[in-house]
């Protein structure tokens, strides 16, 4: 597993787990975290118990959907919420996203209030009329903080975990337009494929989501290959390189 290198307080702490170290079969092999791809629910059962004794808390586990929804986590907060997002600012629970290729996005607050986590895929991160899943969990986590937005998001830091890297992500037409129609800036995103399709950069794209919240304080994820999901399979899960995959996750949690 990893740890997150970013400078947030003590009481904040990050885990993301890679797929080695569990008791999963192939093609979900090994240390697979979700309980919708096919795996046998007993290995799965393991291997989150596993995950949650590395994170010495409790990692909540959501119902992704591709949405923009968020959630309030809690100590009786349970597994299978219907949510892209969630936050907290109690201790032990962790704000967990899984992911396989998607692009995970932890939230945390300088000062220890509260943090968050986001699973985006394009369709969440671009939502609709410029409202994503990153814009929807600004808009409940930002409160928490007992200042201003704007004071909110200078004291705010995020990191971005592994996800399909540029120069694997092709789309379609319709999925640059998507962006496009809530920035024109977008474009700069995007780079043509053979056969007409785009080649897009999802982290990129949520950076640039990110700074039009006033969040500046950006980490992890570059876009640079050493953070691609599909060219590392000993390390990372990948949905679009074997289609059958399991599910890795970033958490979040305060201690």
């Amino acid at each position: 597993m990893i740890v997150p290198d970013w400078p947030v307080p003590p009481m904040v702490r990050s885990l993301l787990s890679l797929r080695e170290g569990g008791v999963s079969r192939a093609p979900f092999d090994s240390l697979n975290l979700g309980d919708h791809v096919g795996d046998d629910p007993a290995a799965v059962a393991e291997n989150r118990r596993r995950y949650a004794e590395a994170t010495v808390a409790r990692p909540v586990f959501l119902k992704q959907v591709h949405g923009v929804h968020s959630e309030r986590l809690d100590c009786d907060s349970p597994d299978g919420l219907e949510a892209d997002a969630c936050w907290t600012r109690e201790p032990g629970v962790a704000c967990t996203i899984m992911v396989a290729d998607c692009l995970p996005v932890l939230l945390a607050d300088r000062e220890g209030r509260a943090v968050a986590a986001a699973h985006c895929g394009w369709r969440g991160l671009a939502g609709q009329e410029g409202r994503g899943v990153l814009e929807s969990l600004w808009e409940s986590f930002w409160p928490q903080l007992a200042a201003t937005p704007a004071e909110a998001a200078a004291r705010t830091l995020a990191w971005l975990g592994p996800c399909i890297g540029p120069g694997a992500f092709e789309v379609g037409t319709e999925v640059k337009e998507a962006f496009e129609a809530a920035s024109p800036g977008a474009s700069m995103r995007f780079r043509l494929a053979p056969g007409g399709k785009w080649l897009a950069d999802l982290p990129g794209l949520a950076r640039d989501r990110l700074r039009a919240l006033d969040i500046i304080r950006l980490f992890g994820n570059d876009g640079s290959a050493d953070w691609c999901t599909v060219s590392q399979p000993s390390r990372f899960f990948s949905h679009r390189r074997d289609r059958a995959s399991g599910r890795f996750a970033a958490s979040i949690w305060l201690a």
